[in-house]
């Protein structure tokens, strides 16, 4: 079996987009599975994207007590084997990879948003730190993204940027 995976965060609707772009929605149809990284702003973005499938996700600092009461401030789930986390903000870049080593421990892969930037790295402890970007803010990016990836065997292979 392998499970299909949509990354997204930072979609922050309706005071960036006023509604999801096309390819996200595209993407959304395609995948197994929906995670969002939070700072939806508006729990309609859920209640949208729960229309397409799947949907893991946490709250984010930009997120009222609607989204809040929906949504944790960290979620994990094990897929296929791969033990996730998502959460919407790891702190600054200099020691985001002994944090993030210290603080999730029990995950293989911790996917977060907060900074519009993407990210993929490992950590010297092994865990693989994703972070999509926004789809729908680029702030200092050249594009908006979001991320796709494959589960497969108890591994996370086939991870893509996505520019949009």
């Amino acid at each position: 079996m392998s499970t299909r995976l949509l990354l997204i965060s930072d979609t922050h609707i309706p005071g960036r987009a006023r509604a999801l772009p096309a390819a996200v929605r595209t993407a959304a149809d395609a995948a197994d599975l929906i995670v969002h990284a939070g700072d939806w702003v508006a729990a309609s973005v859920l209640d949208d994207l729960e229309q397409h499938g799947d949907v893991l996700g946490v709250y984010g600092n930009n997120d009222g007590p609607d989204l809040r009461a929906r949504l944790p401030e960290v979620a994990r789930r094990e897929i296929e084997g791969v033990r996730f986390a998502v959460v919407h903000e790891t702190g600054d870049a200099q020691r985001r990879h002994a944090r993030a080593d210290a603080a999730y421990s029990d995950a293989d892969v911790v996917v977060f948003g907060h900074s519009h930037i993407p990210w993929d790295t490992v950590t010297p402890g092994g865990l693989r730190l994703l972070n999509p970007g926004s789809p729908t803010d680029r702030r200092r990016q050249p594009r908006c993204t979001m991320m796709t990836a494959v589960v497969s065997d108890a591994a996370l292979i086939d991870v893509e940027l996505h520019q949009i």
